[in-house]
């Protein structure tokens, strides 16, 4: 059996490296929705059944027993829903993982109590770090700032004109004199450096994140961890392959790898 990390696009290539660094013997698939990317500005009910069909994919067709579900506008919006009532019917003995969860943690566990975020449509609206965070400490205050330009721009290699485009969705921010930033979609991962050095501020940034949750978790949960196969072997799948496409995965990853494209079943 396999770790599955699924994502709408590249934000999951990096998630997968950053897990393979950590975790280098675990046997990992990569499916990426890039059919339907960005998910940020979808519907709720598209987001579900994107993410329920790329899911159902990864346990049947992959042999999935655990699967990261590395995109916070799809833990937003559908994890919970999938994790409650269709994966007891379908999938008793798998599971699905979420982001959210764990970056909330790591942002406790640091102590600060004014952060900033940045984030897609979907997942700023839905308020989900605000409620989560203050639900574990009300006295935290989150700042939080809609970055719709963001994963486009990365997909298609905009990053040339990144530094204006962060400039707007970080003053804001800035302003409020915020001690932290938590970068909650996991295309962002790629910036963290950038906002670092920009910005002079600690940053929150979730490759360095899930893997040690992971890892955790993991150790926590045997009866899972030891049903994953540690050949090291890696796979990648996308439901959309262009040449551009691949370059950027490869780039991202940190080294040349070979896309495959999936059918899975499209419905809303």
């Amino acid at each position: 059996m396999k770790l599955g990390v699924f994502d709408s696009g590249l934000g999951g290539v990096m998630i997968s490296r950053a897990i393979k660094d950590h975790l280098p013997d675990l046997d990992m698939v990569y499916l990426g929705d890039t059919l339907h990317v960005p998910y940020g500005n979808r519907s709720e009910k598209a987001i579900h059944n994107y993410s329920k069909n790329c899911i159902e994919y990864l346990f049947t067709q992959e042999n999935c027993q655990i699967i990261i579900m590395a995109c916070n506008t799809a833990s937003a919006s559908a994890l919970r829903k999938l994790q409650q009532e269709w994966l007891p019917k379908h999938f008793p003995e798998r599971r699905i993982l979420g982001v959210v969860v764990p970056t909330i943690e790591y942002s406790i566990d640091r102590g600060f109590e004014n952060l900033g975020l940045l984030g897609t449509n979907y997942t700023v609206h839905s308020k989900v770090y605000l409620q989560e965070l203050q639900k574990i400490n009300p006295n935290i205050t989150i700042h939080q700032v809609n970055t719709p330009l963001l994963v486009p721009l990365i997909e298609h290699d905009g990053m040339q004109w990144i530094d204006e485009v962060l400039d707007h969705y970080m003053k804001p921010l800035m302003d409020k004199g915020i001690e932290a930033v938590i970068l909650s979609c996991t295309h962002y991962t790629c910036l963290k450096d950038r906002v670092r050095e920009r910005y002079n501020i600690e940053v929150f940034s979730q490759d360095e994140i899930v893997p040690v949750k992971l890892k955790d978790y993991l150790d926590r949960h045997p009866e899972s961890e030891t049903k994953i196969g540690k050949s090291g072997a890696d796979t990648f799948l996308v439901t959309d392959l262009t040449p551009e496409y691949t370059q950027q995965a490869s780039r991202y990853f940190g080294k040349d790898i070979e896309l495959s494209h999936v059918l899975y079943k499209d419905t809303v």
